[in-house]
């Protein structure tokens, strides 16, 4: 497979964008290891229920709600939630300071036993986490998907790159230059796809010693209708 170069992307994000200044503004890098190792447990099942409520709804909601979220689910306190009761998670699901969606709040209890699992035989889930190799974060994607509950599509990816994990996003911009360029052909997860995704943002970091996060946001700068004036 013959990729674009870096170059080439980053000098069509800098035109986009504004110059070199402008789109260097954009870009993030992620934590490092030792930092992600470092969060709480309780912090990556409150990202990840975080995602899943505002997947398919109106993010502002979930944000302005989420004090209250924070409350009913005793600061996503993993043992305390694991030792609920089922009558009391069905409770807890209508509380109106929430979004009451009991599909969705069933996958706190399922998460959390996910994230204990992982305690028992890694010690913590931010070390797991942090030491998954970023040129295989499409393993830790699947993961997850896997072992946890509704953190699949752009779901699970979405909750990494908010807590700081090294990931790239497939938005629909990065769709449509992945299919523009045919590094991929069919469905955006299949298992074909995610690892021709893999290789070529394996091929843009060997090149640029980017992250993949700044990579991912590159590549989107560079296509759509993200343009502003110089």
């Amino acid at each position: 497979m013959k990729y674009e170069s870096f170059d080439d992307i980053y000098y069509r994000a800098c035109q986009r964008k504004g110059g070199e200044a402008a789109l260097e503004s954009l870009l993030e890098e992620p934590l490092s290891r030792t930092q992600l190792a470092a969060i709480t447990d309780d912090r990556f099942l409150a990202q990840f229920t975080k995602s899943i409520f505002q997947s398919g709804f109106v993010w502002r909601v979930i944000h302005n709600k989420w004090p209250a979220f924070e409350e009913v689910f005793w600061e996503f306190n993993i043992e305390k939630l694991l030792l609920m009761p089922n009558d009391m998670l069905e409770r807890k699901s209508q509380d109106q300071r929430i979004v009451r969606n009991f599909t969705k709040v069933k996958t706190v209890i399922a998460n959390a036993q996910m994230i204990r699992n992982i305690q028992i035989e890694h010690g913590s889930f931010a070390q797991f986490i942090a030491n998954w190799p970023e040129d295989d974060i499409i393993g830790l994607w699947l993961y997850l998907k896997k072992h946890g509950q509704r953190l699949g599509g752009n779901t699970g990816p979405y909750a990494l790159r908010q807590l700081g994990k090294d990931t790239f996003i497939l938005s629909r911009d990065i769709e449509s230059y992945l299919r523009a360029h045919n590094i991929i052909e069919g469905g955006l997860y299949s298992k074909r796809s995610l690892e021709a995704i893999q290789q070529a943002f394996n091929h843009w970091q060997s090149e640029s010693g980017r992250s993949l996060s700044e990579l991912s946001r590159l590549v989107a700068f560079g296509v759509g209708e993200n343009t502003v004036q110089a």
